[in-house]
């Protein structure tokens, strides 16, 4: 078998809006041999099937590929009614930076519709995100979202798991892990915006940048090495609306595992992988418009230009941040990320600059028309059509309730002490999923306008389950600490 990847036989995409029409004869006249369908499931584990292009046609836009079984999708359905479709969305058609034996293969993102394709897949995240572009152009605005994504890269990964009764371990290398460096070692934390040739992965991103830039039309802001010694990496892409914020994260993802399989990279997207170094997080930046009015800019706010409605919608995502953690910070791993000390916020306030703060207001340069808000709690794990969708709705129900998100706070959070916190009436995320779980169980009516009854207790259910089977098994750290008690 042969793999070619970013090489002279690369097709690019011709046109960033293509009608069907338009598409079915890209692939003709290409000769693109096959078609990737791609969806994600409720947890955000993305999902692939490959039929033949000869299959496409203008009716398969409508009524869907039928191949999918919706009981081995988590989440989605009951084995009595698992006959889904997969309806491709022609705005996420792209063709393929790399070939395989030669053959050329395109990609789709997927609605899923369920038995007979008579209506959508209630439980299909993409059609929470959906319903929120929707629900948002019915009230007259535009919510536009900017991912930060941090993951990690590793050469080397080996898992103990034969037989978990007598003991699970794991070991982890990178070209640049301090206790497997060879070459320019890299203290712990300090990794952050380091040039080549300490940077390792430099390469690798600029690659990555790229294929997402000519092939996947998602403009790239920024790209660096993160905090983390062990070639962890940051890429910041361009801001958009709704489902499209959503279906970058999730191209991202993909194509980030594909090129580093070319690189020879174990990519994860996993909170917290390194004892005693920074976790990674998906840094989210919003902002709510009229028209061409940034309702969150304010000229005359002499603290960070920022209006009284921002503060109302800061003012939702603090008062329902507790259970909106349960979708942003998703997993068992992920409150390992959330301790103090590691940039990681895990208090429930506001403040321009101050990245110990949930919730920072970027405050570059004054008269930036551009204003918006960062909420900092997410990590990349989070399924982004849940996600995004809940953070929009939080600060929507702060805006109509005029919920006081209370004085910003300028000080090192960390650093405070337990009395100045109490004295500020500093709330905390929740310190494991089973606590935010419980939030996300006593407070969801916010999310009702979109989320149903059903998906969210199906979700809860879903990692609840999770939970008992992870926690369950005794881990390499319980052994050095208990074992000689």
């Amino acid at each position: 078998m042969i793999i070619q990847i970013f090489v002279v036989k690369m097709v690019k995409c011709e046109s960033i809006m293509l009608s069907i029409g338009e598409i079915l004869e890209i692939i003709r006249r290409e000769s693109i041999r096959w078609l990737e369908l791609q969806f994600m499931d409720l947890v955000g584990i993305i999902h692939a099937v490959t039929v033949p292009s000869r299959e496409l046609s203008i009716e398969v836009f409508k009524t869907g590929f039928s191949k999918l079984d919706g009981s081995s999708i988590v989440g989605f359905e009951d084995i009595s009614l698992s006959d889904l479709n997969l309806v491709p969305d022609p705005a996420t058609f792209s063709i393929l930076p790399w070939t395989i034996d030669g053959d050329k293969i395109s990609r789709f993102i997927c609605k899923v519709y369920g038995v007979l394709a008579s209506s959508r897949l209630e439980r299909d995240p993409r059609y929470i995100a959906e319903k929120m572009r929707s629900y948002l152009d019915s009230n007259g605005l535009k919510a536009y979202i900017g991912p930060e994504i941090e993951f990690f890269l590793f050469t080397k990964v080996e898992v103990n798991f034969k037989n978990p009764s007598s003991g699970i371990g794991y070991y982890l290398e990178s070209p640049e892990a301090p206790w497997a460096c060879n070459g320019y070692p890299i203290n712990y934390k300090s990794g952050y915006f380091i040039p080549k040739p300490l940077d390792k992965v430099y390469d690798y991103r600029i690659v990555l940048s790229r294929i997402l830039e000519e092939y996947f039309n998602i403009p790239v802001e920024a790209h660096h090495h993160e905090a983390a010694a062990s070639s962890q990496v940051e890429v910041n892409i361009r801001y958009s609306e709704l489902p499209k914020a959503c279906d970058d994260v999730l191209t991202l993802r993909y194509a980030a595992r594909r090129i580093g399989e070319q690189f020879n990279f174990y990519v994860t997207f996993m909170p917290k992988p390194v004892y005693g170094d920074n976790g990674s997080g998906m840094h989210t930046h919003v902002s709510i418009w009229r028209g061409n009015e940034n309702l969150f800019y304010d000229p005359n706010d002499e603290y960070a230009e920022l209006s009284q409605y921002a503060r109302y919608f800061i003012g939702g995502l603090i008062e329902h941040g507790r259970s909106l953690s349960a979708l942003a910070s998703p997993t068992v791993n992920s409150y390992k990320r959330l301790v103090p000390c590691y940039e990681a916020p895990i208090y429930l306030v506001w403040s321009k600059a101050n990245r110990s703060a949930a919730i920072r207001v970027p405050v570059y340069k004054k008269g930036d028309y551009m204003k918006r808000i960062e909420y900092r709690p997410p990590d990349p794990l989070a399924n982004p059509y849940l996600l995004f969708p809940a953070m929009i709705l939080a600060g929507l129900d702060g805006v109509k309730k005029k919920i006081d998100p209370g004085d910003p706070i300028d000080k090192n959070i960390y650093h405070m002490s337990d009395e100045e916190r109490a004295k500020y009436n500093i709330k905390t995320l929740p310190r494991d999923l089973y606590e935010a779980l419980d939030e996300l169980e006593s407070d969801n009516e916010y999310l009702k306008p979109i989320f149903s009854s059903s998906l969210i207790e199906e979700y809860i259910e879903i990692k609840k389950r999770e939970i008992r089977e992870v926690t369950q098994y005794i881990s390499p750290s319980e052994i050095y600490h208990y074992f000689s008690w």
